[in-house]
C-alpha cells in the first residue's frame, strides 16, 4: 500500500526494514513509509496535495480517517474520496492489526509485583492481602514477617510491649484511636501516596470509619490512585461496571478494560477475572495464559482453574506441570522464617 500526501526532496537509502524484526512487525508499504519518515528532517517535507498535486505550506487539509494524506482544501478531499477510500480503510485495518498485536504483547506479558519488595527483608511481598500491611506514617507497605518480628529492648531477651506498637520501617507509635488513623490518612492522601488514596476510596465505598457511603467519590479516588500507579485501583473501577450498583451502570466492555490495566500492572486479582471471562467465551488458549501469568504472581485460584482444565482435558498434562513450577517458584520467594512464625 502506498501512502500519498508529502514529497521528500531528498531521500537516502535506509536498511531498517531490512532486519527480520521490521519485517515481522510490518509490511512493505508501511516499513518505506516509517524508512522515510525516520530519514526525512523536518525541512525536507513538502506537503503535496493528493489530488490535484499542488505543493505548498499550506496543504494542511488531511483525510479525518487515516490522518495519512493531505489536500490544498475541502473540494479536492470530496473529489479524491472515492479513490482514497479502499486505500483509506486497508490503513485503518492493517493498523488497527498492529494495535492488537502490540497491545496482546503488552497484555500478556509478566507484570511487576504488585506491591513490590519488603522495604525491610527486600523480599517478594506475598499477593494475599494477610501477608502485608500498609502503615500510613511513613507509607511503607511492609510483609507480615517483619510487621511481627520480636522487638527487644535494651536488656537483650525480654520483648518491649510499647515498641511492638510501632511501624516496624519508621517507628512511629501507632495512633491510639480511629480519629487519629485517619487523620493520618488524611495526611498521607494530602502527599499524593496513591494506596492512601486507595484506601481513601474504598472506605468510601463502604460507608466505613467514619465516611459517608459515596461511591462517585470512592470512583473519583481509585482513578486518582490508579493514575498514580496503583494497578489495584483499576481493578476496583473493573469490578465496578461489571457488577453495576457502585454509582455505574454494567458495562463489560469497559470491567475488561479497567481489569486488563490493572493485570499490566500486576493485580493477580483482576488477571484471574481476565482468565475467566475468556473460560466463559470458550477461548480456553487465552484464559490459559492469563491463569499462568497469575499462578506465576501468586494466584492459587488460576492454579486450581488449570488442574480443572487438566482434569477435563482442555489442557496438556506439561501446562499444568508449568503451572504447578511456577507457583512453588513464587513460594520461596516469598518464603522467610518470621513469615512463617507471623503465619503461624
Amino acid at each position: 500500500m502506498q501512502l500519498v500526501g508529502f514529497r521528500k526532496n531528498k531521500m537516502s537509502t535506509s536498511d531498517s526494514c531490512k532486519d527480520s524484526a521490521s519485517k515481522s512487525n510490518y509490511d512493505d508499504g508501511i516499513c518505506e513509509v516509517n524508512d522515510m519518515l525516520n530519514n526525512m528532517s523536518t525541512a525536507d517535507i513538502v506537503p503535496v496535495c493528493a489530488n490535484c498535486g499542488k505543493e505548498g505550506d499550506d496543504i494542511n487539509n488531511i483525510c479525518n480517517k487515516c490522518k495519512q494524506v493531505k489536500y490544498c482544501n475541502a473540494a479536492c478531499k470530496k473529489k479524491h474520496r472515492h479513490k482514497h477510500k479502499k486505500e483509506c480503510e486497508e490503513y485503518l485495518r492493517r493498523a488497527a492489526e498492529q494495535a492488537a498485536k502490540l497491545h496482546n504483547e503488552k497484555l500478556f506479558e509478566q507484570p511487576p509485583s504488585l506491591h513490590g519488595d519488603c522495604p525491610i527483608c527486600f523480599l517478594r511481598i506475598p499477593t494475599l492481602h494477610s501477608g502485608y500491611e500498609y502503615y500510613t506514617c511513613c507509607g511503607k507497605t511492609v510483609c507480615s514477617g517483619c510487621v511481627h518480628a520480636p522487638v527487644y529492648n535494651n536488656q537483650g531477651n525480654k520483648v518491649d510491649i510499647d515498641k511492638q506498637n510501632e511501624c516496624p520501617f519508621c517507628r512511629t507509635v501507632a495512633p491510639k484511636s480511629n480519629e487519629a488513623a485517619m487523620k493520618r490518612l488524611r495526611k498521607r492522601v494530602e502527599v499524593n501516596d496513591r494506596i492512601a488514596i486507595y484506601n481513601h476510596g474504598n472506605f468510601y465505598r463502604d460507608g466505613a470509619n467514619g465516611f459517608p457511603q459515596d461511591y462517585t467519590k470512592a470512583l473519583e479516588l481509585w482513578h486518582q490512585a490508579a493514575e498514580l500507579g496503583y494497578a489495584g485501583a483499576y481493578c476496583n473501577i473493573g469490578y465496578a461496571y461489571e457488577v453495576g450498583g457502585e454509582g455505574v451502570e454494567v458495562d463489560k466492555k469497559k470491567a475488561e478494560h479497567y481489569f486488563e490495566l490493572a493485570a499490566m500492572g500486576g493485580d493477580v486479582d483482576a488477571r484471574h477475572n481476565l482468565g475467566n471471562n475468556e473460560m466463559k467465551t470458550g477461548n480456553i488458549d487465552r484464559a490459559l495464559r492469563h491463569y499462568m501469568i497469575a499462578v506465576r504472581s501468586g494466584q492459587s485460584n488460576s492454579l486450581g482453574m488449570i488442574k480443572h482444565f487438566y482434569s477435563s482435558g482442555q489442557v496438556a498434562k506439561d501446562d499444568y506441570t508449568k503451572a504447578l513450577q511456577s507457583y512453588q517458584t513464587y513460594l520461596s520467594e516469598i518464603k522467610s522464617k518470621q513469615r512463617a512464625e507471623a503465619a503461624a
